[in-house]
């Protein structure tokens, strides 16, 4: 695209995004737009407070697709006019802000292109992240920590609502694990590939010597279920700890006992909640978070059963999956997509879309290679 005229790449991005329209299927959001708009509406909605925020969330989904979309379409419609404009009067600044707009148009659309993937059964649920520090004592929890507070700051700068149900503090510094929610539609869909392991290669600031040290944290991600996901759990399988809630230090969050630990025996999963006053709150949480990750373990167990009949050899895409190097060089690789970039602080500030898009196109690749 770089060697063409600014009305072939124009022309070119025009013809992607009608693929991407054709792909979203407007007539069917507006049509069902208008349907939530009369739900909406109707004062008995929020009889089942539930039901009515799911409602609103999808009215408020579709809206903004379809108005994302719309807006592209009229920038790209005006930008020929805007280079005519600047061509007609020689004019060097409204060249510029021609070549500025189509950057940004052409970056738009790509990010469209990448939505048009996110098609299977969950990617359009809100997410649920789990991350858990692994090898490296110390810094392997200041990791974990690190890595929570990219996620978080992702999701603030895309706008998105969170919740941090637990987390559970190391003695030193950073903490052991920490699950939260994104509250956003595809949100599952977006990070399910920032599933696995995370590296990281630094000089310890725990280390007196100043060596370096390398550290791993897990990152787990799982769709939040819905009323419509049946997930059966005895009871009996169940082993369900209360405890007082901590902070870092081992602070007094709450003075009671509201916290709720619940181990599923079978399988050795644990989900945990401290977040609210209500002992009962707490375990409905983490009731729902158990379910969540159990529908996610059959799932992915599912996927490896047909990867066997298939003979798929890429089942765990967690292995080796992203690197980031503060030192003896600053970069941050991705060990499947080898994206890869020189500003690790960037990064870890939340900037993480660029390795997001690749890994979704690279999933599909993989699947569609089935």
């Amino acid at each position: 695209m770089a060697d063409l005229d600014p009305a072939e790449k124009i022309k070119e991005l025009s013809s992607t995004l009608a693929s991407v329209e054709s792909v979203l299927d407007l007539d069917a959001k507006n049509t069902e737009i208008e349907q939530l708009r009369e739900q909406s509406a109707d004062p008995e909605l929020w009889n089942d407070a539930d039901n009515a925020q799911k409602v609103t969330r999808r009215l408020a989904n579709l809206e903004s697709v379809v108005t994302k979309v719309g807006n592209i379409r009229r920038r790209l419609d005006d930008l020929g006019v805007l280079y005519e404009l600047a061509a007609a009067e020689d004019d060097a600044d409204t060249l510029a802000e021609a070549d500025g707009e189509l950057e940004a148009l052409r970056k738009e659309v790509g990010e469209l292109e990448v939505r048009t993937l996110l098609n299977g059964p969950y990617d359009e649920r809100e997410a649920l992240v789990t991350i858990n520090a692994q090898a490296g004592g110390v810094d392997a929890a200041d990791w974990a920590q690190m890595l929570q507070r990219m996620y978080l700051r992702w999701a603030e700068r895309h706008g998105y609502p969170t919740d941090v149900y637990d987390t559970s503090y190391a003695e030193e510094a950073g903490i052991k694990s920490t699950t939260f929610a994104v509250k956003a539609p595809f949100a599952y869909g977006t990070l399910r590939g920032e599933h696995g392991t995370h590296r990281l290669v630094r000089i310890s600031p725990f280390d007196n010597q100043s060596r370096r040290q390398t550290s791993f944290a897990g990152v787990d991600v799982v769709p939040v279920i819905e009323q419509s996901d049946h997930i059966e759990i005895d009871e009996s399988e169940l082993r369900i700890d209360v405890y007082r809630s901590s902070g870092p230090g081992g602070q007094g969050v709450n003075t009671t006992d509201s916290a709720v630990r619940i181990t599923h025996l079978p399988t050795g999963i644990v989900t945990s909640c401290q977040n609210e006053r209500s002992q009962l709150q707490n375990r409905a949480t983490a009731m729902s978070m158990l379910q969540a990750k159990l529908l996610e373990r059959k799932r992915r167990e599912e996927q490896s059963t047909i990867d066997e009949l298939r003979g798929d050899s890429v089942s765990s895409w967690g292995t080796q999956m992203r690197n980031y190097v503060l030192h003896p060089y600053q970069s941050v690789k991705d060990a499947r997509t080898n994206v890869e970039s020189g500003n690790p602080t960037a990064v870890l500030d939340g900037q993480i879309d660029e390795f997001i898009d690749a890994e979704i196109r690279w999933m599909r690749s993989q699947e569609n290679e089935g």
